[in-house]
């Protein structure tokens, strides 16, 4: 019997869900600085950081523009958001407070 990888996730926090594809993270791009907080514990890869694209620049404000050209133009973006299963741990380690989850799009 193969053991489970995520176990040791479930047990630390318990309201991980077992099942992902309805609920995904929502990026705050004006908050985002790209630190990887996220990356870094998210069990299901479901972030990764990349250069902040044109169209997302574009809709930030003067701070947020700020923000992302003092943090090298990098942030998170959504790599699988399907794969999510809720656990919080992204949110509880962004340090800008850029995270929150919604209903996933599509």
């Amino acid at each position: 019997m193969k053991a489970d990888p995520l176990a040791s996730i479930r047990i630390t926090n318990p309201s991980c869900g077992e099942f992902s594809g309805k609920i995904a993270p929502v990026i705050d791009r004006n908050r985002c600085e790209g630190s990887g907080a996220c990356v870094q514990v998210c069990p299901f890869k479901v972030f990764e950081i990349r250069k902040l694209d044109p169209q997302d620049r574009s809709k930030l404000s003067v701070r947020g523009k700020l923000r992302a050209w003092a943090h090298g133009g990098k942030q998170a973006y959504l790599a699988n958001p399907r794969d999510c299963h809720t656990c919080r741990l992204c949110i509880d380690a962004c340090p800008e407070t850029a995270l929150e989850l919604g209903p996933l799009a599509g």
